[in-house]
């Protein structure tokens, strides 16, 4: 299953965030902000999940056949975090325990991200993304970021660098993370983000092809279910 989440700051501009959660924030993003400070830095928020929430997950599964192959992509999202982690969640519990889970840069985003919020909201972990008590070869989750690293920890690949390399579309041509926030609060569009969020799911899907030496997915293998 290869996924991807979307995530904004938890409130829509550092005027309405409570004076406690912006002290909190402050102290937390104080090497961070160099010049800035804190209220200028809240539009951040988004990417740090005790300040931030999910708005999106979409997830693709492969299905092949004997002589053919779908990608079948579902979103979940709305302005209900724990409505939408149980409904993901709910997804997963009706898959194989032994599912393998794939995002790019998911071990340092996605995968926490997702786990924290889960714990935050009270809702029950899929055992997909229960990781105590395994050892590391035991947790079966790509990153497709990582596996282009080869080793190397120095840099940092985005999503939209690994598909000009590879020759695939850029799932960037409306919008990119930078702009979720702002077309989240200020454009009250969710739907362009889930169409975002899955355009780079897709993206992802096609470069773990790659890695496995497989052609590339055609727009007639790929459905979306909403």
């Amino acid at each position: 299953m290869v996924i991807d989440i979307e995530t904004v700051p938890q409130y829509p501009n550092a005027k309405a965030v409570p004076a406690q959660v912006m002290e909190l924030w402050a102290a937390k993003t104080r090497l961070q902000r160099k010049e800035q400070t804190a209220e200028e830095f809240y539009e951040n928020a988004g990417i740090q999940a005790e300040f931030g929430k999910i708005i999106c997950i979409s997830a693709g599964i492969f299905n092949f056949r004997a002589d053919s192959r779908e990608f079948r992509i579902k979103s979940f999202y709305g302005h209900d975090e724990k409505a939408l982690l149980q409904d993901f969640g709910n997804l997963l519990l009706r898959q194989s325990t032994e599912l393998s889970l794939c995002a790019h840069n998911g071990k340092e985003f996605d995968y926490p991200y997702l786990c924290r919020r889960l714990l935050a909201q009270g809702v029950p972990f899929p055992p997909q993304l229960q990781l105590w008590g395994k050892r590391p070869w035991e947790v079966n989750h790509i990153d497709t970021m990582e596996l282009w690293r080869f080793g190397d920890r120095k840099s940092f690949t985005s999503l939209n660098l690994l598909a000009s390399v590879f020759g695939i579309a850029t799932p960037k041509d409306d919008m990119d993370g930078s702009h979720v926030r702002s077309v989240y609060y200020e454009d009250q569009n969710l739907e362009r983000i889930v169409t975002y969020c899955q355009k780079d799911v897709i993206t992802t899907a096609q470069i773990l092809l790659k890695f496995k030496g497989e052609p590339l997915l055609s727009e007639h293998d790929i459905k979306i279910i909403n």
